[in-house]
């Protein structure tokens, strides 16, 4: 009986191992974030059972944070950290298992395509390259992980300067979402694509203001939803602090030093397999001419893009009710301006699913390089 071996001390790796005794019967348990009760993501490496049929069960599976996500889920695995592909995996409302018969001695299982730190690196590396941008160092986490902004814009265009529409893009608030910077990967590379006629036209136009990566130190500690402090940084937009959340004090800082015109916040859900957006239609602000802009940006995005959708999604919230401690409501509170939560899978997109894949790391940079015709069908409106 060969022996097994699962390991997580890398970039992102969290598992709890209770039974490595049977490759039939593996038991783990999902490890909560470092400093909360949120469960859901996972990240390890498993050696010694190639050519073993592998039985995974995940004891907890039906006590984690969003248990409603295993329904049609499957789990994400790979050789060669490179390429990822599905297995089949169920759940019973309890557990959730999952199986495969290697064909290496190892492999590494996660609940979704990982998006490390050094690619997380390498894309500013990329951007940096352009003379379109400026990289600027907003601070520093709790782990003193880089605050980088991306400031993406055409300095010799003839709009000046104080006329070009700012425009945010963040990902990953909740470090587990990892499509949300694979979203962003693929928005970059055609925003700074010189050769592509609608990003010379918006560069002309905007401002971009690029996070990648909210949450640094959640993400390489292999959190879900929150950082090294505990905070669920989309519950900290009203009163962040330094202390607590300065990932979301300093990037609100900028946006109050700069403005924000149109505002766009990448996650992903749990439960939904469908591409769709969140605004702020509960908020005080919110009347005809967000309406307007909201319904342009939803009919571009879905007469250009097959992969999103307008039918599945969020229930709306009621006039007055929307919660201004999350970043879509305050922002589109604060500068009464056009503000989405853009909500990917973590399963698959029902509308056009992949039985191989899944939704995935290049799924959702094709969807972010499709993020820019809504925002030209916008641009001349924002203000």
């Amino acid at each position: 009986m060969p022996q097994l071996t699962i390991s997580s001390a890398f970039d992102s790796g969290a598992i709890d191992v209770v039974s490595l005794a049977d490759h039939r019967d593996i038991q783990l348990k999902i490890r909560p974030d470092n400093a909360s009760e949120f469960a859901q993501w996972f990240h390890f490496r498993l050696q010694g059972a190639a050519g073993l049929p592998v039985n995974m069960r995940f004891l907890n599976a039906g006590s984690s944070a969003y248990p409603k996500g295993w329904a049609g889920y499957r789990v994400a695995a790979s050789y060669d950290r490179q390429h990822w592909f599905r297995i089949p995996t169920a759940f019973d409302g309890q557990e959730m298992t999952a199986q495969l018969t290697p064909a290496a001695q190892s492999v590494y299982f996660a609940y979704f395509e990982p998006y490390s730190y050094e690619r997380h690196l390498d894309l500013i590396g990329f951007a940096t390259e352009s003379d379109k941008v400026a990289v600027e160092h907003l601070g520093l986490t709790l782990d003193g992980h880089d605050m980088t902004l991306l400031r993406i814009t055409d300095e010799d265009s003839t709009t000046p300067p104080a006329q070009k529409k700012q425009v945010w893009l963040t990902a990953r608030q909740h470090p587990g979402e990892t499509m949300a910077e694979w979203f962003v990967e693929g928005f970059l590379e055609r925003l700074l694509d010189s050769d592509d006629p609608v990003s010379r036209v918006l560069l002309s136009k905007c401002v971009f203001n690029v996070v990648p990566n909210m949450n640094p130190d959640g993400a390489m500690r292999g959190n879900l939803r929150t950082n090294a402090a505990g905070a669920n940084l989309n519950r900290e937009w009203q009163a962040p602090s330094l202390t607590r959340s300065p990932e979301v004090f300093l990037v609100r800082q900028k946006m109050l030093e700069i403005g924000v015109d149109l505002f766009l916040d990448a996650h992903g859900d749990e439960a939904l397999p469908y591409n769709f957006v969140a605004g702020c239609e509960g908020n005080p602000i919110y009347g005809a001419r967000l309406e307007g802009l909201e319904n342009a940006f939803k009919s571009a995005w879905m007469a250009t893009c097959p992969d999103f959708q307008d039918t599945e999604g969020y229930d709306r919230d009621q006039p007055g009710e929307g919660n201004l401690t999350i970043a879509t409501n305050w922002v589109g509170q604060q500068f009464d301006c056009l503000s989405y939560t853009i909500e990917m899978p973590f399963k698959d997109n029902a509308l056009l699913p992949d039985d191989e894949y899944g939704w995935s790391g290049e799924r959702s940079k094709k969807l972010g390089a499709s993020l820019l015709l809504p925002v030209l069908a916008v641009a001349d409106k924002l203000r």
